[in-house]
């Protein structure tokens, strides 16, 4: 009984959208819910049926006794038939394990981002404001701008690419 109510209780969708599970892990994880929503609902079909069939009715209402003596005869010898279901237990199995391969792997993943975002976060709340950024605090943070910069002053220029189209040119001559 406990199994329903955790089985009703389970938002799929949002566990499909919240733990950013790849589309192929989505459409196993449907598949199986439908097979499984699909076998509860048979089991509970015939699970409601009776079991027992009342010969002395048919007798009664019949008039070839027969017929209903080699039924019951049929039904009393009838010895149901066991199937090796080791092939599908593995092929559960083997799917669980990728499955958890799977969800191991996205878990790795979604920590791997939540520790970026929080290095961030954290970055962000300790940053500086830009007025109070030097040069040395700049070409810390980029050493690219050092050496461009560097270069520009071997090869003898003064300006700076871009600058005057966009803050025009402030040279009275």
């Amino acid at each position: 009984m406990a199994q329903k109510a955790a089985a009703v209780a389970v938002d799929f969708s949002r566990i499909y959208t919240s733990l950013g599970l790849g589309k192929e892990t989505i459409a196993s994880l449907q598949a199986f819910r439908k097979r499984h929503l699909e076998a509860q609902r048979i089991s509970n079909a015939v699970s409601t049926q009776p079991t027992t069939v009342d010969f002395a009715h048919y007798r009664s209402v019949l008039k070839n006794k027969a017929i209903v003596d080699e039924a019951e005869k049929l039904l009393n010898d009838f010895k149901p038939t066991t199937y090796d279901v080791s092939a599908h237990i593995k092929a559960i199995e083997t799917f669980e394990v990728k499955a958890i391969a799977k969800a191991q792997e996205t878990e790795e993943k979604i920590d791997i981002e939540l520790k970026q975002l929080h290095e961030t976060l954290a970055n962000i709340e300790n940053a500086r404001p830009f007025e109070q950024l030097t040069t040395e605090d700049v070409a810390k943070a980029h050493p690219r701008i050092v050496e461009v910069v560097e270069t520009m002053l071997k090869k003898g220029k003064w300006t700076v690419p871009g600058y005057k189209e966009k803050f025009g040119d402030l040279n009275v001559m």
